[in-house]
Protein backbone atom coordinates (compact mmCIF):
# COMPACT_ATOMS: atom_id res chain seq x y z
CA UNK A 1 0.00 0.00 0.00
CA UNK A 2 1.50 3.14 -1.04
CA UNK A 3 1.68 6.26 1.18
CA UNK A 4 -0.01 8.35 -2.51
CA UNK A 5 0.55 7.36 -6.28
CA UNK A 6 3.23 6.00 -7.48
CA UNK A 7 6.09 8.73 -8.91
CA UNK A 8 4.93 10.05 -12.35
CA UNK A 9 8.55 10.87 -12.99
CA UNK A 10 11.61 9.16 -12.00
CA UNK A 11 14.03 10.99 -9.62
CA UNK A 12 17.36 12.90 -10.24
CA UNK A 13 19.53 10.12 -10.01
CA UNK A 14 17.40 7.89 -12.29
CA UNK A 15 17.90 10.45 -15.07
CA UNK A 16 21.43 10.72 -14.83
CA UNK A 17 21.94 6.93 -15.29
CA UNK A 18 19.22 6.99 -17.87
CA UNK A 19 21.58 9.92 -20.21
CA UNK A 20 24.62 8.05 -19.41
CA UNK A 21 22.96 4.76 -20.37
CA UNK A 22 21.53 6.68 -23.50
CA UNK A 23 24.56 7.94 -24.63
CA UNK A 24 26.60 4.53 -23.99
CA UNK A 25 24.42 2.78 -25.76
CA UNK A 26 24.53 5.67 -28.84
CA UNK A 27 28.28 5.01 -28.47
CA UNK A 28 28.01 1.05 -29.27
CA UNK A 29 25.38 1.29 -32.13
CA UNK A 30 27.66 3.86 -33.50
CA UNK A 31 31.26 1.68 -32.79
CA UNK A 32 28.58 -1.40 -34.42
CA UNK A 33 28.07 0.48 -37.82
CA UNK A 34 31.94 1.46 -38.43
CA UNK A 35 32.70 -2.32 -37.80
CA UNK A 36 29.75 -4.04 -39.13
CA UNK A 37 29.64 -3.97 -42.78
CA UNK A 38 29.32 -7.94 -43.53
CA UNK A 39 31.89 -9.05 -41.10
CA UNK A 40 31.54 -11.39 -38.56
CA UNK A 41 28.24 -12.57 -36.98
CA UNK A 42 25.20 -10.14 -37.31
CA UNK A 43 23.80 -9.11 -33.92
CA UNK A 44 20.67 -10.76 -32.56
CA UNK A 45 17.30 -9.10 -33.79
CA UNK A 46 15.61 -7.11 -31.35
CA UNK A 47 12.07 -7.94 -32.63
CA UNK A 48 9.96 -10.64 -32.20
CA UNK A 49 9.57 -13.46 -34.42
CA UNK A 50 6.69 -12.08 -35.65
CA UNK A 51 8.26 -9.17 -37.76
CA UNK A 52 10.63 -6.36 -37.56
CA UNK A 53 7.09 -4.15 -37.01
CA UNK A 54 5.74 -6.18 -33.87
CA UNK A 55 6.28 -4.71 -30.90
CA UNK A 56 10.26 -4.05 -29.46
CA UNK A 57 10.91 -6.95 -27.08
CA UNK A 58 11.91 -5.50 -23.73
CA UNK A 59 15.47 -6.20 -22.20
CA UNK A 60 16.23 -8.06 -18.87
CA UNK A 61 13.21 -10.23 -17.65
CA UNK A 62 9.44 -9.72 -17.34
CA UNK A 63 8.36 -9.22 -13.57
CA UNK A 64 7.05 -11.68 -11.19
CA UNK A 65 3.38 -11.79 -10.13
CA UNK A 66 2.75 -11.16 -5.96
CA UNK A 67 0.92 -13.34 -4.47
CA UNK A 68 -3.05 -11.40 -4.17
CA UNK A 69 -3.77 -10.65 -0.50
CA UNK A 70 -7.06 -11.91 0.55
CA UNK A 71 -8.17 -9.57 3.00
CA UNK A 72 -7.83 -5.51 3.88
CA UNK A 73 -4.03 -4.80 4.58
CA UNK A 74 -3.46 -4.74 8.64
CA UNK A 75 -1.73 -1.10 10.26
CA UNK A 76 0.19 -0.75 12.85
CA UNK A 77 -2.07 0.76 16.25
CA UNK A 78 -2.96 3.98 16.16
CA UNK A 79 -1.36 6.66 18.11
CA UNK A 80 -0.97 10.48 18.54
CA UNK A 81 1.66 12.58 16.24
CA UNK A 82 3.83 14.66 18.56
CA UNK A 83 4.81 18.06 17.22
CA UNK A 84 8.60 19.12 17.59
CA UNK A 85 10.43 22.25 17.59
CA UNK A 86 7.08 23.56 16.18
CA UNK A 87 7.69 21.73 12.61
CA UNK A 88 4.46 19.49 11.73
CA UNK A 89 6.06 16.33 9.49
CA UNK A 90 3.49 15.90 6.53
CA UNK A 91 4.24 12.94 4.04
CA UNK A 92 3.49 13.55 0.46
CA UNK A 93 4.45 11.60 -3.13
CA UNK A 94 6.00 12.58 -6.61
CA UNK A 95 2.55 13.77 -7.92
CA UNK A 96 1.60 16.69 -9.12
CA UNK A 97 -1.87 16.78 -7.33
CA UNK A 98 0.46 17.78 -3.86
CA UNK A 99 1.98 21.10 -5.79
CA UNK A 100 -0.26 23.39 -3.68
CA UNK A 101 1.41 22.09 -0.31
CA UNK A 102 4.71 23.27 -2.04
CA UNK A 103 3.42 26.61 -3.06
CA UNK A 104 1.96 27.26 0.35
CA UNK A 105 5.30 25.86 1.90
CA UNK A 106 7.29 27.25 -0.63
CA UNK A 107 9.28 24.30 -1.22
CA UNK A 108 9.78 21.16 0.73
CA UNK A 109 11.81 22.15 3.77
CA UNK A 110 10.69 23.53 6.92
CA UNK A 111 10.04 27.46 5.93
CA UNK A 112 9.22 30.64 8.50
CA UNK A 113 8.04 32.66 5.82
CA UNK A 114 5.29 29.98 4.51
CA UNK A 115 1.86 30.82 5.18
CA UNK A 116 1.60 28.26 7.72
CA UNK A 117 4.17 29.71 9.70
CA UNK A 118 3.04 33.84 9.31
CA UNK A 119 -0.34 33.33 10.02
CA UNK A 120 -0.46 29.87 12.20
CA UNK A 121 2.93 29.58 14.15
CA UNK A 122 3.81 26.32 13.24
CA UNK A 123 6.16 25.52 10.27
CA UNK A 124 6.09 22.24 8.01
CA UNK A 125 8.42 19.70 6.63
CA UNK A 126 7.18 17.95 3.23
CA UNK A 127 8.80 14.71 2.78
CA UNK A 128 8.51 12.72 -0.60
CA UNK A 129 7.86 8.97 0.29
CA UNK A 130 6.83 6.15 -1.76
CA UNK A 131 7.17 3.66 1.35
CA UNK A 132 4.06 2.21 2.67
CA UNK A 133 2.97 4.48 4.46
CA UNK A 134 0.16 3.97 6.29
CA UNK A 135 0.96 2.57 9.13
CA UNK A 136 3.57 5.48 9.54
CA UNK A 137 0.10 7.71 9.58
CA UNK A 138 -1.71 5.77 11.61
CA UNK A 139 1.35 5.19 14.24
CA UNK A 140 1.71 9.06 14.55
CA UNK A 141 5.71 8.72 12.88
CA UNK A 142 4.03 12.27 10.82
CA UNK A 143 1.36 14.04 11.38
CA UNK A 144 -0.63 14.24 8.15
CA UNK A 145 -0.46 12.48 4.56
CA UNK A 146 -2.12 12.07 1.85
CA UNK A 147 -4.04 9.39 -0.34
CA UNK A 148 -7.21 8.90 -3.14
CA UNK A 149 -10.77 8.27 -1.46
CA UNK A 150 -11.20 5.37 -2.96
CA UNK A 151 -7.69 3.60 -0.48
CA UNK A 152 -10.19 4.82 3.04
CA UNK A 153 -12.87 2.31 1.95
CA UNK A 154 -10.04 -0.42 2.09
CA UNK A 155 -8.41 0.43 5.23
CA UNK A 156 -11.55 0.90 7.39
CA UNK A 157 -11.92 1.39 10.93
CA UNK A 158 -8.57 0.36 11.45
CA UNK A 159 -7.21 3.73 10.17
CA UNK A 160 -7.38 6.43 12.64
CA UNK A 161 -7.52 9.38 10.58
CA UNK A 162 -9.26 12.36 10.03
CA UNK A 163 -9.88 14.14 6.44
CA UNK A 164 -10.37 18.32 6.72
CA UNK A 165 -10.00 18.65 2.60
CA UNK A 166 -9.71 17.55 -0.76
CA UNK A 167 -6.84 18.44 -2.83
CA UNK A 168 -6.76 17.55 -5.81
CA UNK A 169 -8.86 15.34 -8.60
CA UNK A 170 -6.63 13.74 -11.21
CA UNK A 171 -7.60 14.33 -14.88
CA UNK A 172 -5.19 11.97 -16.81
CA UNK A 173 -2.71 10.57 -15.17
CA UNK A 174 -4.27 6.91 -14.46
CA UNK A 175 -5.00 4.73 -17.65
CA UNK A 176 -5.73 1.29 -19.13
CA UNK A 177 -3.91 0.17 -21.46
CA UNK A 178 -5.10 -2.82 -23.72
CA UNK A 179 -4.55 -5.20 -26.70
CA UNK A 180 -5.40 -2.93 -29.81
CA UNK A 181 -8.34 -4.92 -30.92
CA UNK A 182 -10.40 -4.49 -27.57
CA UNK A 183 -12.91 -1.82 -27.95
CA UNK A 184 -14.86 -1.13 -24.32
CA UNK A 185 -14.73 -2.25 -20.69
CA UNK A 186 -17.14 -5.30 -21.96
CA UNK A 187 -14.78 -5.86 -24.34
CA UNK A 188 -12.71 -7.41 -21.60
CA UNK A 189 -14.71 -10.13 -20.36
CA UNK A 190 -12.44 -13.17 -20.73
CA UNK A 191 -9.42 -11.14 -20.73
CA UNK A 192 -6.44 -10.66 -18.35
CA UNK A 193 -4.89 -7.44 -16.61
CA UNK A 194 -1.91 -6.78 -14.61
CA UNK A 195 -2.54 -4.77 -11.96
CA UNK A 196 -1.20 -3.37 -8.60
CA UNK A 197 -3.15 -4.19 -5.53
CA UNK A 198 -5.15 -1.59 -2.76
CA UNK A 199 -4.61 1.66 -4.81
CA UNK A 200 -6.44 3.93 -7.10
CA UNK A 201 -5.18 1.84 -9.90
CA UNK A 202 -7.08 -0.84 -9.08
CA UNK A 203 -10.01 0.78 -8.03
CA UNK A 204 -10.22 2.61 -11.41
CA UNK A 205 -10.65 -1.32 -13.34
CA UNK A 206 -12.58 -2.37 -10.84
CA UNK A 207 -15.23 0.61 -10.68
CA UNK A 208 -15.22 0.77 -14.32
CA UNK A 209 -16.05 -3.38 -15.07
CA UNK A 210 -18.25 -2.91 -12.13
CA UNK A 211 -20.01 -0.29 -13.88
CA UNK A 212 -20.44 -2.15 -17.10
CA UNK A 213 -21.68 -5.18 -15.04
CA UNK A 214 -18.36 -7.12 -15.87
CA UNK A 215 -16.99 -9.55 -12.40
CA UNK A 216 -13.64 -9.19 -11.61
CA UNK A 217 -11.95 -12.68 -10.85
CA UNK A 218 -8.01 -12.67 -9.52
CA UNK A 219 -5.60 -14.68 -10.53
CA UNK A 220 -2.55 -15.68 -8.88
CA UNK A 221 -0.54 -15.93 -11.92
CA UNK A 222 -0.38 -15.84 -16.00
CA UNK A 223 -1.19 -19.54 -16.49
CA UNK A 224 -4.53 -19.14 -14.86
CA UNK A 225 -7.26 -18.19 -17.05
CA UNK A 226 -10.74 -15.93 -15.66
CA UNK A 227 -14.63 -17.35 -16.32
CA UNK A 228 -15.27 -16.09 -20.01
CA UNK A 229 -18.02 -13.22 -18.84
CA UNK A 230 -15.00 -12.17 -16.14
CA UNK A 231 -12.19 -10.49 -16.31
CA UNK A 232 -9.02 -11.52 -14.80
CA UNK A 233 -6.61 -9.22 -12.72
CA UNK A 234 -2.99 -10.55 -12.16
CA UNK A 235 -1.38 -8.14 -9.56
CA UNK A 236 2.62 -7.18 -9.19
CA UNK A 237 4.48 -5.15 -6.66
CA UNK A 238 3.10 -1.78 -8.10
CA UNK A 239 1.58 -0.04 -10.87
CA UNK A 240 5.07 0.00 -13.42
CA UNK A 241 5.88 -3.64 -13.08
CA UNK A 242 2.39 -4.24 -14.06
CA UNK A 243 3.08 -2.03 -16.84
CA UNK A 244 6.75 -3.74 -17.54
CA UNK A 245 5.18 -7.29 -17.12
CA UNK A 246 2.80 -6.23 -19.92
CA UNK A 247 5.47 -4.77 -22.26
CA UNK A 248 6.88 -8.04 -22.16
CA UNK A 249 3.54 -9.81 -23.30
CA UNK A 250 1.61 -7.49 -25.64
CA UNK A 251 0.32 -10.28 -28.27
CA UNK A 252 1.10 -12.99 -26.53
CA UNK A 253 -2.18 -13.77 -25.30
CA UNK A 254 -1.35 -14.47 -21.44
CA UNK A 255 -2.14 -10.54 -20.79
CA UNK A 256 -4.51 -8.35 -22.89
CA UNK A 257 -3.59 -5.17 -20.90
CA UNK A 258 -2.03 -3.13 -17.86
CA UNK A 259 -3.23 -0.90 -15.12
CA UNK A 260 -1.19 1.89 -14.04
CA UNK A 261 0.10 5.69 -14.43
CA UNK A 262 1.69 8.24 -16.73
CA UNK A 263 4.30 8.30 -18.06
CA UNK A 264 4.86 4.34 -18.06
CA UNK A 265 1.60 3.78 -19.80
CA UNK A 266 2.26 5.78 -22.43
CA UNK A 267 5.74 4.01 -22.81
CA UNK A 268 3.82 0.43 -22.95
CA UNK A 269 2.08 1.50 -25.97
CA UNK A 270 4.67 3.61 -28.17
CA UNK A 271 7.29 0.13 -27.69
CA UNK A 272 3.63 -1.86 -29.08
CA UNK A 273 4.31 -0.21 -32.21
CA UNK A 274 0.81 -0.39 -33.12
CA UNK A 275 -0.31 -3.52 -30.52
CA UNK A 276 -1.46 -1.67 -27.72
CA UNK A 277 -3.82 1.29 -26.88
CA UNK A 278 -4.85 3.25 -24.24
CA UNK A 279 -8.32 2.32 -23.49
CA UNK A 280 -9.52 5.11 -21.21
CA UNK A 281 -7.63 7.66 -18.88
CA UNK A 282 -9.26 9.59 -16.04
CA UNK A 283 -8.66 12.76 -17.96
CA UNK A 284 -12.88 12.89 -18.26
CA UNK A 285 -13.69 10.39 -15.36
CA UNK A 286 -13.23 12.09 -12.18
CA UNK A 287 -13.11 9.07 -9.42
CA UNK A 288 -9.80 9.61 -8.61
CA UNK A 289 -10.34 12.27 -6.21
CA UNK A 290 -6.71 13.00 -3.56
CA UNK A 291 -7.01 13.77 0.19
CA UNK A 292 -5.29 15.58 2.71
CA UNK A 293 -5.24 13.10 5.60
CA UNK A 294 -3.83 14.15 9.43
CA UNK A 295 -3.39 11.59 12.60
CA UNK A 296 -6.69 11.51 14.28
CA UNK A 297 -5.25 11.90 17.94
CA UNK A 298 -3.11 14.70 16.33
CA UNK A 299 -6.18 16.47 14.90
CA UNK A 300 -8.34 16.65 17.56
CA UNK A 301 -5.74 18.09 19.86
CA UNK A 302 -4.15 20.36 17.69
CA UNK A 303 -7.32 21.87 15.13
CA UNK A 304 -5.75 25.29 14.57
CA UNK A 305 -2.91 22.89 13.08
CA UNK A 306 -5.51 21.46 10.91
CA UNK A 307 -7.17 25.07 10.28
CA UNK A 308 -3.56 26.21 9.03
CA UNK A 309 -2.52 23.12 7.22
CA UNK A 310 -6.56 23.45 5.26
CA UNK A 311 -6.00 27.28 4.74
CA UNK A 312 -2.26 26.28 2.84
CA UNK A 313 -3.40 24.05 0.62
CA UNK A 314 -6.97 26.22 -0.77
CA UNK A 315 -4.14 28.96 -1.22
CA UNK A 316 -1.60 26.86 -2.63
CA UNK A 317 -4.33 25.63 -4.83
CA UNK A 318 -5.62 28.87 -5.76
CA UNK A 319 -2.20 30.25 -6.72
CA UNK A 320 -1.57 27.44 -9.03
CA UNK A 321 -4.74 27.93 -10.09
CA UNK A 322 -4.94 31.63 -10.87
CA UNK A 323 -0.98 32.06 -12.48
CA UNK A 324 0.76 27.98 -12.71
CA UNK A 325 3.42 29.61 -14.38
CA UNK A 326 5.04 31.60 -11.41
CA UNK A 327 5.48 28.53 -9.73
CA UNK A 328 6.96 26.20 -11.95
CA UNK A 329 10.17 26.54 -10.29
CA UNK A 330 9.45 25.88 -6.63
CA UNK A 331 7.36 22.99 -7.64
CA UNK A 332 10.04 21.38 -10.19
CA UNK A 333 12.35 21.87 -7.50
CA UNK A 334 10.67 20.33 -5.25
CA UNK A 335 9.88 17.03 -7.53
CA UNK A 336 13.33 17.27 -9.44
CA UNK A 337 11.42 18.18 -13.06
CA UNK A 338 12.12 19.88 -15.53
CA UNK A 339 10.31 22.95 -16.53
CA UNK A 340 8.45 21.70 -19.22
CA UNK A 341 7.76 18.22 -16.95
CA UNK A 342 6.07 20.22 -14.56
CA UNK A 343 3.78 22.31 -17.17
CA UNK A 344 2.75 18.77 -18.25
CA UNK A 345 2.28 17.15 -14.96
CA UNK A 346 0.19 20.03 -13.31
CA UNK A 347 -2.09 19.95 -16.84
CA UNK A 348 -3.20 16.77 -15.34
CA UNK A 349 -4.56 18.13 -12.45
CA UNK A 350 -7.98 19.32 -11.49
CA UNK A 351 -6.58 21.31 -8.24
CA UNK A 352 -9.56 21.75 -6.13
CA UNK A 353 -10.94 24.81 -4.58
CA UNK A 354 -12.99 26.04 -1.18
CA UNK A 355 -16.70 25.58 -2.70
CA UNK A 356 -15.74 22.79 -4.45
CA UNK A 357 -14.49 20.88 -1.44
CA UNK A 358 -17.34 21.62 0.41
CA UNK A 359 -19.21 20.56 -2.49
CA UNK A 360 -17.56 17.20 -2.66
CA UNK A 361 -17.70 16.15 0.94
CA UNK A 362 -21.76 17.59 0.88
CA UNK A 363 -22.22 15.26 -1.95
CA UNK A 364 -23.58 18.89 -3.80
CA UNK A 365 -21.38 18.49 -6.60
CA UNK A 366 -22.53 17.70 -10.27
CA UNK A 367 -19.80 17.43 -12.52
CA UNK A 368 -17.27 15.10 -10.53
CA UNK A 369 -17.55 12.28 -8.22
CA UNK A 370 -18.53 13.12 -4.47
CA UNK A 371 -16.63 11.74 -1.09
CA UNK A 372 -19.51 9.31 -0.20
CA UNK A 373 -20.23 8.25 -3.84
CA UNK A 374 -16.48 7.15 -4.40
CA UNK A 375 -16.08 5.43 -0.75
CA UNK A 376 -19.58 3.85 -1.39
CA UNK A 377 -17.88 2.81 -5.19
CA UNK A 378 -14.88 1.25 -3.87
CA UNK A 379 -17.06 -0.80 -1.21
CA UNK A 380 -18.77 -2.09 -4.12
CA UNK A 381 -16.00 -2.47 -6.36
CA UNK A 382 -13.45 -4.54 -3.87
CA UNK A 383 -17.01 -6.55 -2.87
CA UNK A 384 -16.32 -9.19 -0.48
CA UNK A 385 -12.28 -8.08 0.14
CA UNK A 386 -14.14 -5.09 2.28
CA UNK A 387 -16.06 -7.58 4.89
CA UNK A 388 -17.03 -4.73 7.30
CA UNK A 389 -17.42 -1.41 5.21
CA UNK A 390 -17.14 1.85 7.94
CA UNK A 391 -19.27 5.12 7.49
CA UNK A 392 -17.47 7.36 5.16
CA UNK A 393 -18.67 10.13 7.51
CA UNK A 394 -16.36 8.83 10.34
CA UNK A 395 -13.26 10.11 8.39
CA UNK A 396 -14.88 13.73 7.38
CA UNK A 397 -14.13 16.91 9.37
CA UNK A 398 -15.18 19.85 7.37
CA UNK A 399 -14.55 22.35 10.47
CA UNK A 400 -11.54 24.21 8.86
CA UNK A 401 -13.35 24.56 5.66
CA UNK A 402 -16.41 26.04 7.25
CA UNK A 403 -14.47 28.05 8.92
CA UNK A 404 -12.50 29.22 5.77
CA UNK A 405 -15.79 29.82 4.72
CA UNK A 406 -16.94 32.11 7.01
CA UNK A 407 -14.34 34.08 7.25
CA UNK A 408 -15.25 35.32 3.29
CA UNK A 409 -11.52 35.03 2.11
CA UNK A 410 -12.74 32.87 -0.98
CA UNK A 411 -15.90 34.04 -1.67
CA UNK A 412 -14.92 34.77 -5.27
CA UNK A 413 -14.34 31.14 -5.99
CA UNK A 414 -16.69 28.95 -8.12
CA UNK A 415 -17.24 25.13 -8.98
CA UNK A 416 -15.24 25.27 -11.72
CA UNK A 417 -14.76 21.57 -13.00
CA UNK A 418 -15.45 21.48 -17.19
CA UNK A 419 -14.84 18.71 -19.68
CA UNK A 420 -11.12 18.49 -21.02
CA UNK A 421 -11.95 18.37 -24.78
CA UNK A 422 -9.44 17.32 -27.29
CA UNK A 423 -9.28 17.47 -31.31
CA UNK A 424 -10.05 13.57 -31.13
CA UNK A 425 -13.70 13.49 -29.83
CA UNK A 426 -14.75 9.98 -30.93
CA UNK A 427 -18.40 10.40 -32.46
CA UNK A 428 -21.66 8.51 -31.36
CA UNK A 429 -21.10 6.25 -33.92
CA UNK A 430 -17.82 4.84 -32.26
CA UNK A 431 -17.36 2.18 -29.92
CA UNK A 432 -19.30 3.77 -26.16
CA UNK A 433 -16.38 3.10 -23.13
CA UNK A 434 -19.05 0.94 -22.01
CA UNK A 435 -22.54 -0.58 -21.98
CA UNK A 436 -24.97 -1.37 -19.04
CA UNK A 437 -28.44 -3.18 -20.02
CA UNK A 438 -30.54 -1.85 -17.49
CA UNK A 439 -34.09 -3.51 -17.36
CA UNK A 440 -36.76 -0.37 -16.64
CA UNK A 441 -40.07 -1.46 -15.91
CA UNK A 442 -42.57 -0.28 -18.02
CA UNK A 443 -46.44 -0.62 -17.89
CA UNK A 444 -47.42 -3.83 -20.27
CA UNK A 445 -47.16 -3.10 -23.84
CA UNK A 446 -46.64 0.35 -23.38
CA UNK A 447 -43.94 3.20 -23.16
CA UNK A 448 -45.31 4.61 -19.71
CA UNK A 449 -42.60 3.81 -16.77
CA UNK A 450 -44.04 1.63 -14.16
CA UNK A 451 -44.66 4.63 -10.97
CA UNK A 452 -44.42 1.39 -8.43
CA UNK A 453 -41.46 -0.14 -9.52
CA UNK A 454 -38.63 1.37 -6.84
CA UNK A 455 -36.19 -0.01 -8.91
CA UNK A 456 -36.75 3.05 -12.16
CA UNK A 457 -35.55 5.55 -9.67
CA UNK A 458 -32.41 3.54 -8.50
CA UNK A 459 -31.89 3.36 -12.54
CA UNK A 460 -32.46 6.96 -13.66
CA UNK A 461 -29.86 7.79 -10.41
CA UNK A 462 -27.26 5.24 -11.92
CA UNK A 463 -27.49 7.28 -15.40
CA UNK A 464 -27.20 10.37 -13.85
CA UNK A 465 -23.79 9.18 -11.85
CA UNK A 466 -22.55 8.23 -15.48
CA UNK A 467 -22.94 12.02 -16.18
CA UNK A 468 -21.99 13.46 -12.95
CA UNK A 469 -18.08 11.73 -12.69
CA UNK A 470 -17.34 12.49 -16.24
CA UNK A 471 -17.98 16.27 -17.14
CA UNK A 472 -18.74 16.20 -20.97
CA UNK A 473 -19.49 12.76 -21.25
CA UNK A 474 -22.86 11.72 -23.30
CA UNK A 475 -25.35 8.97 -22.19
CA UNK A 476 -27.04 7.18 -25.62
CA UNK A 477 -30.42 5.57 -24.27
CA UNK A 478 -30.54 2.25 -26.74
CA UNK A 479 -34.38 1.04 -26.66
CA UNK A 480 -35.24 -2.68 -27.35
CA UNK A 481 -38.83 -4.49 -27.18
CA UNK A 482 -38.91 -8.55 -26.81
CA UNK A 483 -38.75 -10.32 -30.30
CA UNK A 484 -40.48 -13.56 -28.81
CA UNK A 485 -43.57 -13.08 -31.54
CA UNK A 486 -41.52 -12.91 -34.82
CA UNK A 487 -42.13 -16.22 -35.18
CA UNK A 488 -45.66 -16.01 -34.67
CA UNK A 489 -46.22 -12.62 -37.08
CA UNK A 490 -44.52 -14.36 -39.85
CA UNK A 491 -46.76 -17.49 -39.55
CA UNK A 492 -49.62 -15.22 -39.25
CA UNK A 493 -48.74 -12.49 -42.61
CA UNK A 494 -45.50 -13.55 -43.86
CA UNK A 495 -42.43 -11.36 -43.83
CA UNK A 496 -44.69 -8.53 -45.25
CA UNK A 497 -46.57 -8.90 -41.37
CA UNK A 498 -42.92 -8.98 -40.10
CA UNK A 499 -41.88 -5.81 -41.36
CA UNK A 500 -44.73 -3.96 -40.46
CA UNK A 501 -44.47 -5.36 -36.93
CA UNK A 502 -40.75 -3.99 -37.07
CA UNK A 503 -41.33 -0.69 -37.47
CA UNK A 504 -44.02 -0.72 -34.69
CA UNK A 505 -41.25 -2.41 -32.36
CA UNK A 506 -38.97 0.36 -33.21
CA UNK A 507 -41.41 3.29 -32.35
CA UNK A 508 -42.74 1.45 -28.69
CA UNK A 509 -38.35 1.20 -28.18
CA UNK A 510 -37.78 4.99 -29.06
CA UNK A 511 -40.77 6.14 -26.69
CA UNK A 512 -39.27 3.86 -23.76
CA UNK A 513 -36.27 5.24 -24.40
CA UNK A 514 -37.76 9.08 -24.46
CA UNK A 515 -39.76 7.92 -21.46
CA UNK A 516 -36.40 7.39 -19.51
CA UNK A 517 -35.09 10.69 -20.85
CA UNK A 518 -38.29 12.36 -19.76
CA UNK A 519 -37.83 10.84 -16.16
CA UNK A 520 -34.11 10.87 -15.42
CA UNK A 521 -34.57 14.63 -16.68
CA UNK A 522 -37.51 14.97 -14.18
CA UNK A 523 -35.63 13.52 -11.41
CA UNK A 524 -32.66 15.50 -12.27
CA UNK A 525 -33.29 18.76 -13.52
CA UNK A 526 -29.70 19.72 -13.39
CA UNK A 527 -28.63 17.26 -16.20
CA UNK A 528 -28.08 19.41 -19.78
CA UNK A 529 -30.83 17.63 -22.18
CA UNK A 530 -28.15 17.73 -25.16
CA UNK A 531 -26.25 15.14 -22.90
CA UNK A 532 -28.37 12.49 -23.47
CA UNK A 533 -29.22 10.69 -26.92
CA UNK A 534 -31.79 7.96 -27.84
CA UNK A 535 -32.38 5.83 -30.26
CA UNK A 536 -34.84 2.68 -30.88
CA UNK A 537 -33.87 -0.89 -31.59
CA UNK A 538 -36.94 -2.36 -31.92
CA UNK A 539 -35.69 -6.40 -31.38
CA UNK A 540 -33.07 -5.91 -33.74
CA UNK A 541 -30.40 -6.62 -30.92
CA UNK A 542 -31.41 -9.19 -28.55
CA UNK A 543 -29.80 -9.83 -25.59
CA UNK A 544 -30.68 -13.57 -25.63
CA UNK A 545 -33.58 -15.86 -25.18
CA UNK A 546 -35.03 -14.05 -22.42
CA UNK A 547 -37.90 -11.83 -23.04
CA UNK A 548 -37.27 -10.51 -19.63
CA UNK A 549 -33.74 -9.28 -20.76
CA UNK A 550 -35.12 -8.43 -24.39
CA UNK A 551 -37.33 -5.81 -22.97
CA UNK A 552 -34.87 -3.19 -21.89
CA UNK A 553 -33.06 -0.32 -22.01
CA UNK A 554 -29.49 -0.27 -22.90
CA UNK A 555 -27.43 3.09 -21.49
CA UNK A 556 -24.08 3.51 -23.81
CA UNK A 557 -21.82 5.71 -22.22
CA UNK A 558 -19.30 7.38 -23.96
CA UNK A 559 -16.85 9.33 -22.22
CA UNK A 560 -14.41 12.05 -24.14
CA UNK A 561 -10.63 11.49 -24.61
Amino acid sequence: MQTGRRSNRGNALGKVFTILLVLGLLGLGAWMILRGDGGGDSAPDTREARGVDGPTVPSGDAPAPIEPLTRQPTLDQAAAYTIKDGVVDVDISEYAGYAGLIVANGGLAPNPESIFAKEYGFQVRLTLSEEEGWSKLNNGRVAASVTTADVLAVLGRQFEVVVPAQIAFSRGADQVVVDSGITSINGLKGKVLAASQFNESEFFIRYLAGEAGVPVQVLRDLDARPRPDALGLVFYEDAFAACDAYEHEVGGGRLNGCVGWTPRTEEVVEASDGAAKVLVSNRNLLVIADLLLVNKAFAQANPRIVEGLVHGLIEGNAQLRDNPAAHLAVVGKAFGWSEQDTRDELAQVHFSNLPENLAFFGGQIDAAGSFAGIFQSSVLAYGDLIRNPSDPARFVDMAALQKLQAGGRYAAQTIAIAPIRSENRAALEGDALLSKDIRFFFEPNSSVLDRNATQNDEYLDTIRNFLQVSPGSVVMLRGHVDNARVAEFEREGGQALVRSMALHAMELSRKRAQAVRDALLKRHPNIDPQRIELVGRGWEEPAGPDSELNRRVEVQWFTLE
